[in-house]
């Protein structure tokens, strides 16, 4: 699949810009649900991308879906400014530091990991992302590129997560941070590892000074309500979460290991707080929901946001439209209060 030309950026672009009330408009109608209402630029995009046939990724062989993601986020995650990037190897896995424009000497810094559903995703499709949460949180990113299923299956995404943050708090000043003022993050199947992280963390007794979960994957095989009223449409659908499953869990793993779902795991003393951040649009928001308030229950201090207006994927929408750039922007802000 070939990158996104010039002309498809640009009328994606403006097709975003429109007032909100013509892309209703041109989209046949809002979308209410669930009393919410789907944000009118992501309804044209979904519009737009229907219209040209941009193939989801799920209908796609596993090699061309991680082409095909990368297309998708390249569309819509512009050109973003960063102080420096360069990439370097954490503890055995590919990865990518990301250093604001207005960095001290030493800042602080989260150790990020990719969606994809454990199967798609890498550094590219996320550069764009990171970048912007780099310079608008003024924290630095450390993005990991970790292994994917069905190559590789569970739990070794999780190995290679637990042991790239193990790498990073040894060698702190390579990163321009120190060791009290490191952090993880991550979105969708990334949230999952960055919630796993955090876990090992607070068991092993390494510093992890807060956990960003941008719509976590907390259950394999979900039977909640979001899971049902957006099972298509929205950009992640029931036969893409399906696909991930098989892909990644394999034959010989129990779903309901606490790793793979969060919602059952027996949260650790000390655990780090949690930026938890949801999608009103998403059939992964209930889950994420639930594992906020399961901690909550067992005493962290948790921040959860739903952003009610947004589709599942809105973290790699940055240098589009409006609403996902403002959910972008709030989440950004959220990190850097967090991370003083």
């Amino acid at each position: 699949m070939k990158l996104p030309t010039a002309v498809e950026r640009r009328g994606l672009s403006a097709a975003m810009a429109l007032p909100a009330t013509v892309q209703h408009l041109l989209s046949g109608g809002a979308v209410e649900i669930d009393g919410q209402t789907l944000a009118g630029d992501l309804q044209i995009m979904l519009r737009l991308q229907s219209l040209v046939g941009l193939a989801n990724t799920e209908t796609l062989p596993i090699d061309e879906g991680r082409i095909a993601l990368r297309h998708h986020t390249d569309l819509t995650g512009g050109h973003q400014p960063i102080g420096s990037v360069r990439d370097l190897d954490a503890g055995g896995r590919p990865a990518r530091l990301y250093v604001p424009t207005d960095a001290t000497a030493t800042g602080p810094l989260v150790v990020f990991f990719h969606g994809g559903g454990f199967m798609h995703g890498d550094l590219e499709s996320h550069d764009a992302a990171c970048r912007f949460l780099a310079e608008r949180s003024g924290v630095r990113v450390l993005a990991v590129d970790y292994r994917l299923g069905p190559e590789h299956q569970f739990p070794a995404a999780h190995d290679d997560a637990v042991a790239s943050y193990g790498w990073a708090i040894e060698h702190p000043h390579e990163l321009g941070t120190t060791i009290d003022r490191i952090g993880v993050a991550g979105d969708s199947a990334g949230g999952n590892l960055a919630a796993n992280v955090a876990i090992e963390a607070a068991r092993r007794g390494w510093p992890c000074r807060v956990q960003l979960l941008i719509y976590p994957t907390t259950e394999a095989g979900r039977t909640t309500r979001s899971a049902e009223l957006f099972a298509d449409g929205f950009y992640l659908t029931t036969a893409y979460m399906d696909l991930a499953d098989r892909s990644y869990i394999g034959p010989g793993a129990e779903p309901h290991d606490p790793r793979l779902s969060l919602v059952y795991v027996d949260v650790p003393a000390g655990l780090a707080p949690a930026l938890v951040r949801t999608a009103g649009f998403d059939p992964l928001r209930d889950e994420g929901e639930a594992y906020a308030e399961h901690l909550e229950e067992a005493g962290v201090t948790v921040e959860l946001t739903r952003f009610p207006d947004q589709i599942h994927g809105y973290f790699n929408i940055c240098g589009v439209g409006r609403t996902s750039v403002a959910a972008n922007v709030r989440t950004a802000e959220a990190l850097r209060s967090a991370m003083r």
